[in-house]
């Protein structure tokens, strides 16, 4: 077993309602002046926890204006905003966009880098800034990673920023605040934690310590993903689908993802479709090209699925890619490009712009070369 380090969160809280001991522990820190950023759907929660601190004295900002998938400039927005304001804690309530400039602005605001210097894997120097994150979606495991992605607005690309800093101090993953989320992105961020499983799982580099949490991230999102989707208000289906983010999180440190990513970020760069419905769209197709480098992986993740167990570990691993395409199909998101309207005449510049994702490609159990990604998106048309 080759070396490797995960961090974990000072302090992490699971299960309903655990959020409202945030209060509690930013109290106990003896802090001065908390800033807050969520989205509007949780203003109430934040004007809630803004009044509960301003009775105990300190000083509270709130913002709310990252709507969707971040780039530079929303990032530098908030940071110019809160800079004169001097946070001692920022707490991130919200979803994986705001979780991770949320996490961002903790480490740079006050800081001597700019966001363009730590661009990469291990570039951020420290942080000074306590950081509390509760997510709103079961997607990303944000909450838990060393991992920050921001779209570049000079080229229109995701650029991952990766540090042991990123980590956050304090984590509540509360199902309660993932209700009201609707059904679309319920499907699309559980499709994309499970992918974070599924590919730490089946990674060139995979680890067993990290095998356990992929393996169960994926056995309770399948598992619970559909009933999520179309019970919205089931707390049991919720609960599950956001422990199953969660392990995906504690898996994208030590291992991260591989080849479904890079070949769905230019579909979200290009064509400005949700990271998690990519990729969902894409799953099936990179799964079915990777099985023949380690057909026994595949197999056990066609188990995990809950595909029945099969002697023959290729016609199981074969399962597992269909089992993929009805969940995807059940949580209704289309399993074609055509059906997102991607043309076929985009797939030379898709693999060329894919390719350049080598941070992730590199760790995919099967060489992916440009011939390779475009009939990868050939064959998921």
């Amino acid at each position: 077993m080759t070396a490797f380090k995960i961090i974990f969160p000072h302090k992490l809280l699971t299960g309903a309602n655990c959020w409202q001991n945030l209060p509690e522990d930013l109290l106990a820190l003896q802090l001065k002046r908390v800033a807050i950023l969520t989205i509007e759907p949780l203003m109430d929660k934040a004007l809630h926890l803004k009044k509960v601190l301003e009775q105990q004295g300190l000083q509270v900002v709130i913002d709310h204006s990252v709507v969707q998938e971040p780039y530079f400039s929303d990032f530098e927005k908030v940071k110019n905003a809160w800079e004169s304001f001097h946070p001692e804690a920022v707490v991130g309530l919200g979803g994986g966009s705001v979780l991770d400039v949320a996490k961002l602005l903790a480490a740079l605001i006050g800081a001597p880098q700019q966001l363009s210097e730590v661009v990469g894997n291990g570039l951020l120097k420290g942080r000074n800034i306590k950081l509390f994150c509760a997510p709103a979606t079961s997607g990303t495991g944000s909450e838990v990673s060393p991992n920050a992605i921001l779209v570049d607005d000079a080229d229109g690309q995701k650029k991952g920023i990766i540090s042991p800093y990123l980590v956050p101090d304090y984590v509540y993953v509360d199902p309660l605040l993932t209700l009201t989320v609707p059904p679309a992105i319920t499907a699309a961020t559980g499709l994309d934690a499970l992918t974070h499983c599924l590919e730490a799982y089946t990674n060139k580099f995979a680890q067993p310590f990290i095998d356990l949490f992929a393996y169960e991230g994926m056995k309770l999102i399948a598992e619970n993903i559909v009933t999520a989707v179309n019970d919205g208000g089931n707390i049991e289906a919720r609960e599950k689908v956001s422990m199953g983010s969660l392990y995906g999180g504690f898996c994208l440190g030590p291992v991260n993802t591989a080849a479904v990513h890079a070949l769905a970020y230019p579909l979200g760069s290009m064509f400005h479709l949700a990271h998690g419905l990519t990729n969902a769209v894409m799953l099936p197709y990179v799964m079915q090209y990777n099985i023949s480098a380690t057909p026994q992986r595949y197999a056990k993740v066609a188990e995990a699925l809950g595909c029945k167990v099969e002697a023959d570990e290729l016609a199981m691993a074969t399962a597992g890619v269909q089992k993929i395409k009805e969940l995807v199909a059940a949580c209704g998101i289309p399993i074609r490009l055509r059906d997102l309207g991607i043309p076929e005449s985009s797939f030379d510049t898709m693999a060329t712009e894919a390719l350049k994702i080598q941070r992730l490609l590199k760790n995919n159990p099967r060489e992916v070369k440009w011939d390779d990604a475009r009939n990868i998106y050939q064959k998921a048309y």
